[in-house]
């Protein structure tokens, strides 16, 4: 969403001196506030009561380096250099213990490279990319990518991009799915309090510590996603421009997460249960269209399926307002609809004789709406004459029919 909002701005023209060496063009710090209101938590099984509370909160912030340089050939080589740290609260993580007694907190560390070599003079281009994300011991995340385009004389140009990312999960159940073999002191009861963060303890019914396990002692299983990526982008005219981007996304591995409970009608409860592979196939349809000198028109459309029979349309506009050469305002509207997974269902309605099963809500029948505006100030000597060039801020606020409420607000600064 951050990438999307933020990546608007125009190329830097590198027409001019082209020095051989890398040398330091630009310093990009985002940082974001999300503030979300819920119930039905997958962590409960979707309940609506107060142990099915999904409230959460996320402080997001992350710099991005880029150096730009020319070999002996005359192609442009970009390196970025990147780090995001994301620190969340999540009232549902308290619930990982059926007693909300949890850890509800977590920190993500995600580190980026990428580089790329563009030969303005064929058209040409090439990129590598690698990603890492870790958090609180409960999962960790590596990612290649590999691009390359081509322009042709028609002003239209073909992209082609190869993503995989690399998970591994770890097993951390629910309370009362773990067993304890230990033999409790006289006139009490023990239980382990497990958390999201990949700890646990052994507690006694009095409140006293038994013992506690960490990272290693918790088990862990893959999840491979693989995507491919196609896209043309044609400008049509003077005014107009346009793109089609073509997905293929096939996960394979474990889909789900271990501290999901479903509830069956009977009131028992378990853990979700979903298929090991899943194919994903958006298409996407932009068009900008310039109606003066001062305003853009962007919109967008996408569709969605998938093989667990999820199927979505996203329609999106933005309209972008010069107010003066180098302050503009930018309002968005976007508007979600999908069907529900074959696998969904609400808090205690499962049967025990079904296969799979799920009452994550993010796999229900919903619509959903975002709106908001950006602001951008972007004066050609810098704000107040330093080398903070560009200025962005955007508000949103999107509400969804599943309950779901929330705000993000997001601050850029571009240096140069």
């Amino acid at each position: 969403m951050m990438v999307q909002a933020f990546s608007q701005g125009p190329a830097t023209d590198s027409s001019g001196y082209k020095p051989k060496k890398l040398k330091l063009d630009e310093i990009n710090l985002v940082s974001s506030y999300y503030d979300q209101t819920a119930n039905k938590s997958a962590v409960m099984g979707g309940r609506t009561d107060y142990k099915g509370n999904g409230d959460v909160t996320d402080f997001a912030n992350g710099l991005d380096v880029t150096f730009i340089g020319w070999d002996h050939k005359q192609r442009k080589n970009t390196l970025s250099v990147g780090l995001g740290i994301d620190h969340h609260t999540a009232a549902s993580q308290a619930y990982v213990d059926s007693n909300g007694t949890s850890k509800n907190d977590g920190t993500r560390i995600y580190p980026t490279l990428s580089w790329s070599r563009e030969n303005e003079l064929k058209g040409t281009s090439f990129g590598l990319g690698a990603y890492y994300s870790a958090e609180n011991n409960y999962y960790y995340s590596v990612g290649l990518n590999a691009s390359v385009s081509k322009k042709n004389k028609s002003n239209g140009e073909f992209s082609l991009k190869m993503v995989g990312y690399f998970d591994q999960i770890k097993m951390i159940y629910p309370t009362e799915f773990i067993p304890v073999t230990k033999t409790p002191p006289a006139d009490t009861t023990l239980h382990y309090i497990t958390t999201a963060s990949g700890g646990s303890e052994l507690v006694s019914s009095t409140g006293t510590v038994v013992s506690k396990t960490r990272g290693p002692e918790i088990p862990s299983r893959p999840r491979n996603t693989i995507t491919g990526s196609l896209s043309f982008t044609q400008i049509i005219n003077q005014r107009m421009q346009g793109s089609v981007e073509l997905d293929m996304v096939y996960q394979s591995g474990y889909l789900g997460l271990p501290f999901h409970r479903v509830f069956y009608n009977t009131g028992k409860d378990t853990i979700e249960s979903l298929p090991s592979q899943r194919f994903k196939l958006p298409i996407g349809f932009r068009l900008n269209y310039f109606l003066g000198d001062n305003i853009i028109l962007r919109s967008y459309y996408r569709f969605y399926a998938d093989s667990w029979g999820l199927v979505s349309h996203t329609f999106n506009l933005e309209l972008p307002v010069k107010i003066t050469p180098f302050f503009s305002i930018s309002p968005f509207y976007r508007f979600y609809i999908q069907t529900a997974a074959r696998y969904f269902a609400p808090y205690a309605v499962h049967t025990e004789q079904e296969q799979y099963f799920t009452s994550n809500y993010a796999l229900a029948a919903f619509n959903s709406s975002l709106f908001g505006a950006g602001v951008r100030l972007a004066p050609p000597r810098g704000i107040f004459a330093s080398s903070l060039r560009i200025l962005e801020l955007r508000y949103g606020h999107y509400s969804q029919t599943t309950d779901l409420n929330a705000n993000i607000i997001s601050l850029n600064l571009v240096f140069r």
